[in-house]
């Protein structure tokens, strides 16, 4: 049984400990397993503060970020790769000390627009600094699970393969792929056969729609994408992201391009993504069953 989730940018724009209670009471109330908490600058998340009010709502977190040009893994600069590295750290104590199990997002480069290629030595080193960092991150049980993302949000993973290809090149068991449907949907030729063929190593995955917006209100064929799930006999986490003006300031809003305000009411975009969600994925097991039940005998 999948868990569900929702990302904290649905209600808040930060981690304070007023937005934390705003956010993670709100999550609980709306009916969902988890929150996903950014994690951009983990000194900001206050483990104590956030442990005690997911106690009180019963609820789980999940944590997701992304290094920035400063701190990017994949540069080849070894000022870079040792803040970036600390900062992958930070995280895993951050997300131990709060009792979450996975970290997401672009943990693997900077998150943001490149203007050359990457190179296959910083391919390599970044491959090498996560295989460090997944050791550490495997002595609390914590995945780390890297994001494939859009071409102007990375230069290194963009497609699903890729992202299966970086998980083997580093080697960790816990370190898995997370897979995006908004990112999928610009990148892959066919996102059903992209989510099977990367089950085995898929460990996160983001629903949304093409605008960001309402579920089923963009142009995503997401009853193909529940389906494939459903198919690759997924078990893991699904968190629904959405980002609007309405929320999310600065630097996310220059870095995602979110200019529209595309929802003015978190509560009902959230409980309307969860509803969906749940029935989609309803929908996607009855569709496995019927093999059976079309049986003569």
């Amino acid at each position: 049984m999948n868990k569900l989730g929702v990302h904290a940018f649905v209600w808040e724009h930060g981690w304070s400990k007023e937005q934390a209670t705003r956010a993670i009471n709100k999550t609980a109330e709306a009916g969902f397993d988890f929150i996903e908490a950014p994690s951009l600058d983990p000194s900001s998340i206050d483990p104590a503060v956030t442990t005690k009010l997911l106690e009180e709502a019963g609820i789980g977190i999940a944590f997701s970020m992304g290094l920035d040009f400063d701190s990017d893994i994949s540069s080849c600069d070894p000022e870079k790769e040792a803040r970036g590295k600390a900062v992958l750290l930070d995280a895993i104590s951050v997300c131990r000390d709060c009792g979450g199990k996975s970290i997401a997002g672009i943990l693997y480069s900077a998150f943001g627009k490149y203007h050359v290629q990457p190179t296959i030595e910083g391919i390599k080193r970044s491959a090498d600094i996560l295989r460090e960092v997944a050791e550490v991150a495997a002595a609390s049980d914590i995945s780390l699970c890297l994001e494939v993302v859009n071409r102007y949000e990375t230069n290194i993973l963009n497609t699903a393969a890729q992202g299966v290809e970086m998980c083997k090149l580093v080697g960790a068991p816990n370190v898995k792929v997370h897979l995006d449907v908004y990112h999928m949907n610009i990148e892959e030729s066919d996102i059903p056969s992209a989510i099977i063929d990367a089950a085995p190593h898929i460990g996160y995955f983001h629903t949304g729609d093409s605008h960001r917006g309402y579920l089923g209100a963009g142009s995503i064929d997401l009853q193909g994408v529940f389906r494939a799930l459903v198919r690759a006999k997924y078990q893991g986490p699904i968190t629904f992201e959405s980002f609007s003006s309405r929320v999310v300031g600065q630097p996310l809003e220059g870095i995602l391009g979110i200019w529209r305000n595309l929802w003015d009411d978190g509560f009902d975009l959230a409980t309307h993504a969860l509803m969906y969600t749940k029935a989609q994925l309803k929908a996607a097991h009855e569709v496995e069953r019927q093999a059976e039940r079309s049986k003569l005998f």
